[in-house]
């Protein structure tokens, strides 16, 4: 199957009509072998699959866009690399379930550091392919996002937002405004922190596992 993104997959062990999907979306740097190691840990009726971003950064890294440096060390991000990973993710979903027993209306996006970042983007550009996000150490960035976003209908849509109080790589004020702009959506947010830096805590496993679960 040429689907838009590579990806490892997990069948689901309880096999329904159709079953849910979970779709897991790396951070800057990383493959899709990190958080399928989550996968075993995931509840039995879900597809798991974790997707790799699609620019290359040699050596097994990718990323779902450029974070670049100027003189000052001053950090930017490639807004245009991110809309185009932005929609070859809207179209991995459509592949998925054009390809696979996948239930439509039973899509989470969990997204780490970058690929929370592109988590919120694809689920506010198109709330109609994505019910839930869990979205760990990012942060929304509205500049990814489809323009008139705010138009669209969040009515089933709901977000788990969590950050480490002494992330290092993303500065946890940014994840803090995060629930605001979503409660102006009214979209349901679910935000915690843990006294962690740039990473997944236990606990944090553990509070999404059970959130998914409602």
């Amino acid at each position: 199957m040429n689907l838009s993104l590579e990806y490892k997959i997990q069948e689901p062990k309880v096999i329904l009509d159709k079953n849910p999907v979970l779709i897991l979306l790396h951070g800057y740097g990383s493959n899709e072998a990190d958080l399928f190691s989550f996968a075993t840990e995931l509840p039995d009726n879900y597809y798991i699959i974790s997707a790799r971003a699609p620019y290359d950064l040699q050596y097994g890294a990718y990323a779902w866009y450029a974070i670049n440096f100027d003189a000052d060390q001053n950090k930017f991000s490639d807004n245009e690399q991110a809309k185009t990973s932005r929609d070859l993710i809207a179209k991995f979903i459509d592949d998925l379930v054009a390809n696979y027993p996948i239930d439509a209306n039973d899509v989470t996006l969990i997204g780490f550091s970058q690929g929370s970042i592109l988590s919120y983007s694809v689920a506010l550009s198109y709330p109609e392919k994505v019910q839930r996000v869990v979205a760990m150490s990012g942060y929304f960035n509205n500049e990814i996002i489809k323009e008139d976003f705010e138009k669209n209908d969040f009515k089933n849509l709901k977000i788990f937002a969590s950050h480490g109080t002494v992330d290092q790589v993303i500065p946890v004020d940014w994840a803090r405004k995060t629930p605001a702009i979503l409660e102006n959506l009214n979209i349901p947010i679910t935000y915690k922190e843990y006294p962690v830096g740039h990473g997944v805590a236990p606990q944090n496993f553990f509070d999404f596992k059970n959130w998914l679960a409602l």
